[in-house]
């Protein structure tokens, strides 16, 4: 499978750390070769968007297919790469839902999206409450500590 970028975000961190995501802010800018301001018609609508895009700074040596601890923690139990959401995933993509704070020409500008500078964005969603939890959510309480100060 061929996947190419429809942009890349442009602004906030230039590197990824765990924490402390909501205050960043960040523009997708879509590929003008492209696409053009029709692509983005309505999208102003919404308050939220789900963006997949790839962790591009992540080297394929550094890709993990097993279990192991969530940050390195000890304290948490060992758990397997698609039980948690490292950045370090076989095909390096990453899914974040974040506040829809403008369109501006081919620019969407975002907050609290935890993808950094120059990171290639393969599809940008409107996030709509239907697609939002389907009955009770459960996580383990690690997950819960861990995202903490995630935002």
């Amino acid at each position: 499978m061929l996947v190419e970028p429809v942009g890349h975000v442009v602004g906030g961190r230039p590197e990824p750390y765990d924490d402390d995501w909501g205050v960043e802010r960040a523009a997708i800018r879509l590929d003008a070769d492209a696409f053009g301001r029709e692509s983005l018609l309505g999208l102003a609508d919404f308050s939220h968007i789900e963006v997949v895009f790839a962790f591009h700074l992540v080297p394929a040596d550094e890709v993990r297919t097993g279990a192991r601890h969530p940050r390195g923690n000890p304290d948490w139990p060992r758990v397997g790469i698609f039980a948690q959401r490292a950045k370090n995933r076989p095909n390096r993509l990453g899914v974040s839902r974040c506040r829809l704070i403008s369109v501006d020409g081919l620019d969407v500008h975002v907050a609290g999206l935890d993808a950094v500078d120059g990171s290639p964005v393969l599809d940008i969603k409107p996030y709509m409450t239907e697609f939002g939890t389907l009955g009770e959510v459960r996580q383990p309480e690690w997950a819960t500590e861990l995202m903490r100060d995630y935002y």
